[in-house]
């Protein structure tokens, strides 16, 4: 007898419901999200994708052959691009150019056809991607707009599914459920469901600053997928009973700890949820559960809010001042105390006692000394290095009984020890493998770019502990 195998649509929905055990730490209640990133596509969005062509297909609205239009972030255009895939019809998805590029580049990937619009324009704009898709929809033949702001097939999908799913998956032990609101369809069709079983559920909306929901004012803002400017018609507002705001710099900034230290790389809108839960759950003692929903991972993102720099730019990190060439050599004399702070090699001495000079010290360059001791920077008079000794001697072992002064190279560049790594970094370590460190024109020691590494390893690790 033949067995039977799924197709990836038979893997939408059943993602898990795992415990937050760190970014809580201090909190009473039991903190529980439901990973929906987990699903095929790699966000919740596969479940109204699905269930949105099989309905379409039902009411003979979309036939073989045809083309799917829709306006989306991202998500929703993976979810019906992976059915469209497995059904055969031409996709095409209009996204705001706030989208990263990431989650462009997968719905090409799927086949799919994008068109990118501009985020700071009136929904009513004709250039907004509501009125392009819809615009599209029109002139195309044989064409198909699921609309996941006004299809019932969205909510549908989460009162069959999600909402069920949450109450077996906590044993009906559900208090408080946070979650973040785009189309409304989620919180709309799973809490529906959960109401009927429980009708005390405590339900808190986390909506983006700028969000018609629950902002004063409506604005454009950076974490995708969530929150809109403009009341879909596939959300019902009145299962809420709260809302929480959250910035931008909050959802990123949850997001990238969630990764950090609960091993879970999650998208803006998960690092929304979360932070409106940890706020909620200060309110609430042990025996209560409360639950949120991760909408989508944080691949689509890492060339976004999980990159430092970005972060830096739009001022969600604070940037660090940058050390002093003083903190990084007390650093290396405190790693290495027994060592002299500075060791020089009198230019009349032999290559063969600088050779043993470093082994002894486990050093590979050494500045010169115009004789012994060295009181001034002029008396620095040039440098010799492990390598080119090593390449001396290879050629002719004679070199051993040299001056030293016959096989130096240049004076290794000087820096004070008030200056900044980023101000001589660039300029010194990209061209020599060491610098001398003087204090008030006084040779004070050496570093090198391994000295500088281990301190920035040591001042990283201990940040994170």
């Amino acid at each position: 007898m033949a067995r039977e195998y799924p197709t990836i649509l038979d893997l939408v929905g059943g993602t898990p419901l795992v415990r937050l055990q760190r970014v809580g730490r201090g909190l009473e209640p039991t903190l529980l999200a439901k990973l929906d990133y987990l699903n095929p596509g790699g966000s919740v969005k596969d479940r109204i994708g699905l269930k949105m062509i099989e309905a379409a297909e039902h009411e003979g609205t979309l036939r073989s052959g045809g083309t799917i239009v829709e306006p989306t972030s991202g998500n929703t255009g993976v979810g019906l691009a992976i059915a469209a895939a497995l059904k055969g019809y031409r996709c095409i998805f209009v996204m705001p150019d706030k989208v990263s590029q990431e989650k462009i580049s997968l719905l090409r990937a799927y086949g799919a056809e994008v068109v990118i619009c501009p985020t700071a324009v009136e929904p009513e704009s004709p250039d907004s991607y509501y009125s392009v898709s819809n615009r599209l929809s029109e002139e195309i033949p044989g064409a198909y707009k699921p609309d996941q702001y006004s299809n019932p097939a969205n909510p549908q999908s989460h009162y069959e599914t999600t909402g069920p799913e949450l109450w077996e998956q906590t044993g009906g032990e559900l208090d408080v459920l946070v979650l973040s609101v785009g189309t409304g369809g989620t919180i709309s069709g799973a809490v529906r469901y959960l109401k009927e079983q429980k009708p005390d559920l405590h339900v808190i909306g986390a909506d983006p600053e700028g969000s018609i929901y629950n902002s004063p004012t409506v604005h454009t803002y950076l974490v995708e997928g969530i929150g809109e400017d403009f009341w879909p018609t596939t959300f019902d507002p009145s299962l809420v009973d709260e809302y929480v705001t959250v910035t931008d710099r909050d959802s990123f900034q949850t997001a990238r700890r969630l990764a950090r230290e609960e091993g879970l790389l999650v998208g803006g809108s998960g690092g929304t949820a979360v932070w409106a839960l940890l706020q909620v759950a200060r309110n609430y003692g042990a025996g209560t559960t409360i639950a949120t929903l991760i909408p989508d991972s944080g691949r689509g993102y890492l060339s976004k809010f999980y990159d430092d720099n970005w972060m830096l730019e739009y001022g969600f990190l604070e940037r660090r001042p940058s050390p002093t060439i003083e903190q990084v050599l007390a650093h290396k004399r405190s790693d290495s105390p027994d060592s002299p702070p500075l060791i020089v090699v009198d230019s009349h001495e032999k290559v063969g006692q600088a050779i043993e000079l470093m082994h002894r010290h486990g050093i590979s360059q050494i500045p010169v000394a115009r004789h012994k001791g060295a009181e001034s920077l002029a008396d620095l008079v040039g440098s010799i290095h492990e390598r080119g000794l090593f390449e001396r001697v290879f050629r002719n072992q004679d070199a051993l009984n040299e001056e030293v002064a016959s096989a130096m190279g240049p004076p290794l560049p000087a820096v004070e020890t008030t200056d900044s790594v980023d101000t001589v970094f660039a300029d010194l370590f990209d061209k020599s493998p060491a610098v001398v460190v003087a204090r008030d024109g006084q040779p004070a020691g050496v570093l090198t770019r391994a000295d500088l590494l281990e301190y920035l390893a040591h001042t990283r690790t201990n940040s994170h502990t």
